[in-house]
């Protein structure tokens, strides 16, 4: 019997979309539609909304015109009106939040908050399904609408991953506060937090946040979608390459999450990763977490096929207040 058990907090139940900023929207977004087949919704103001063909919702992604690359916000839907208003007033108790807004396109109103490491965060229950018309419906009955016929299509939004000048306390501020459950984790050998993978959903993360050598707070590390074939991720690096699309690594096999992956810069300067699969699922409720010494990563845990990663995968985010080398440019 395992008595030290803490009862679980299901109140959030996944990750909506993520809001990402460019100094280069036309090109951002023509990425994103032309070359990963993503469907764009809707255009208001300086914002475009897209989403891939097997994405619900309205949009999963917000790409919004800036003066520098970086993260706007990272949108959680919960499990029901009432589980919002707890995990609201969890984050009150917190000291972080930042209050309600009415809501945007696509969804209700919802609760602004921050990290204890700067990043914007969302949590909503209102939400605006994607209805396909009838050029885009399809007979496959459980999908929103036909596979695109442009680029490599990707299926749908996976993960989120945030750099942090103390991913410790942030990762702990998620778990604690709102319910995610620490699935894998990087130490040193003083014990300091390096990364922790996290999720409310049977992946090996939701979202991960990771340390961020510069000591600045609030940057973006990358966004992911899926497209559970890894030959896809072959087909797409090949027509990235022919366009100039930077290439940062892969194609490659993670050890940490096991999952089949491609990191590109967008052209707006934001990293984007690609899963060529699901890497593995967690069903077990009183799963160990997985904890890696800093030593034992390299050509382990950050891939465990396919070589190392670069540096650059370490150091390198958005806003890119940092020295970029030629290898690292995008």
């Amino acid at each position: 019997m395992m008595s030290n058990l803490q009862e679980p907090i299901f109140d959030v139940a996944q990750l909506a979309h993520v809001e990402i900023l460019s100094p280069k929207p036309e090109e951002t977004v023509k990425f994103f539609n032309q070359f990963l087949g993503m469907e764009v919704s809707e255009v208001s103001g300086q914002s475009v909304y897209l989403r891939a063909y097997e994405d619900f919702y309205h949009h999963t992604l917000k790409v919004t015109e800036s003066r520098e690359a970086g993260l706007g916000h990272v949108a959680w839907r919960t499990s029901s009106p009432n589980a919002l208003e707890r995990r609201v007033n969890a984050i009150k108790a917190a000291g972080l939040g930042r209050g309600w807004i009415e809501g945007d396109h696509g969804h209700g109103e919802a609760y602004q908050f921050t990290t204890p490491d700067g990043h914007l965060m969302e949590l909503l229950w209102d939400v605006e399904y994607f209805r396909a018309t009838e050029d885009k419906k399809t007979e496959l009955l459980n999908r929103p609408q036909k596979r695109p016929d442009r680029g490599v299509p990707v299926r749908r939004l996976d993960h989120v991953n945030l750099m942090a000048a103390d991913a410790g306390t942030s990762a702990k501020f998620m778990m604690e506060t709102l319910g995610f459950r620490l699935r894998e984790q990087i130490v040193d050998d003083a014990g300091t937090i390096l990364g922790s993978w996290i999720s409310v959903s049977n992946l090996a993360h939701d979202i991960a946040i990771m340390h961020d050598p510069s000591g600045i707070r609030g940057r973006f590390h990358h966004i992911c979608y899926w497209y559970g074939v890894p030959q896809n991720l072959y087909d797409i690096a090949e027509l990235l390459k022919d366009n100039d699309i930077f290439i940062e690594a892969g194609p490659k096999k993670h050890g940490i999450s096991q999952a089949f992956c491609l990191y590109v810069y967008e052209p707006g300067g934001n990293r984007v990763e690609l899963f060529g699969d699901a890497g593995y699922l967690i069903f077990d409720p009183t799963w160990e977490p997985v904890v890696w010494n800093v030593r034992d990563v390299p050509g382990k845990g950050d891939v465990w096929i396919g070589g190392e990663l670069p540096e650059s995968f370490w150091t390198y985010g958005t806003p890119a207040q940092i020295v970029k080398t030629a290898e690292t440019q995008p």
